[in-house]
């Protein structure tokens, strides 16, 4: 019941912008967000790589309606990427094709995001397209094939509770895309996502397995010691190389085990968010795991 809550209030634009008002909720987000800057992003990036993890910056945002709001957040990751190249941290950037536009136009949003990978190309760097509810899944995944055929610095996020996913997951394995598995944060009726927590584990791990045993550059992005387990499990029966996948969990979610994982010698990634934009991404992640729910309290009460 707490979780449908959340995620009903995640998609309420009056809750949002009561709640962001609020100096305590900004305190919470703070657990969970890097800041609303990029240079305390950097910051937080830069220290995340000395000790040991790789990191990802994610400048929040989502399902944009206007041109010019799509066309300013196209530019802000293309400043990003030059921040990332300027700086002494070693970062891959995350976006969301709502952000682009893929509500407003989906050939605009198309050349947003191929001007970004483009760009990001030249740099070196990797840009990862996450995913949304389902209702952009097919559209995303259109886009990023397009992109991804001339481009082999992009990947995708595919989640588990889509019943979609193992068919989307063996034609990804087919074409040598890279791949973040998640469970998926997204409140979704029964004829398109499973309900059960059993059934979304359950599909997580076949999934895992097929992007592993297929040859995909695998992110096991969860939070839950059971999944990671399982994959730890998987490739050690199988001997596939600790290079061929990383971990990936997301900035103040389970901050000791991460250092745990990193001390055992596994690949980490960390998930930095930023920006001003946080409401929706702060209730989706006490939605995931209500634990989250309690550090946020206690982190705007200053405990």
């Amino acid at each position: 019941m707490l979780r449908q809550t959340l995620l009903f209030l995640s998609e309420r634009e009056d809750f949002k912008n009561v709640l962001m008002k609020m100096p305590f909720s900004r305190e919470a987000a703070g657990r969970f967000v890097a800041g609303e800057t990029s240079s305390e992003a950097l910051a937080a990036a830069r220290a995340l790589n000395d000790a040991g993890f790789r990191v990802t910056l994610d400048l929040l945002g989502e399902s944009v309606n206007e041109r010019a709001e799509a066309e300013a957040a196209t530019t802000a990751y293309r400043t990003s990427l030059d921040e990332i190249d300027a700086s002494d941290a070693v970062s891959t950037i995350s976006l969301k094709l709502t952000q682009l536009g893929l509500d407003i136009d989906e050939e605009f949003c198309y050349e947003n995001i191929l001007g970004i990978v483009q760009y990001a190309e030249r740099l070196g760097t990797f840009v990862r397209i996450d995913m949304e509810s389902s209702e952009h899944t097919e559209r995303t995944l259109r886009i990023f094939h397009k992109v991804f055929t001339e481009h082999p610095n992009v990947g995708i996020v595919i989640q588990s509770y889509l019943k979609r996913s193992e068919a989307d997951i063996k034609e990804l394995v087919r074409v040598g895309a890279p791949v973040r598995l998640c469970k998926g944060a997204y409140q979704e009726p029964a004829s398109v996502a499973f309900q059960q927590k059993t059934e979304v584990d359950a599909s997580f791990i076949r999934l895992m397995r097929l992007l592993l045993d297929g040859g995909a550059q695998t992110a096991i992005a969860s939070h839950d010691e059971r999944m990671i387990d399982a994959t730890l499990e998987h490739v050690a029966r199988k001997g596939i190389s600790d290079s061929a996948f990383e971990l990936q969990m997301l900035y103040g979610v389970r901050r000791d085990y991460q250092r745990q994982l990193v001390a055992n010698g596994l690949n980490m990634r960390i998930y930095v968010p930023y920006g001003s934009q946080w409401y929706s991404y702060l209730m989706r992640r006490m939605a995931e795991r209500p634990a989250n729910l309690l550090f946020g309290l206690r982190a705007a009460l200053g405990g």
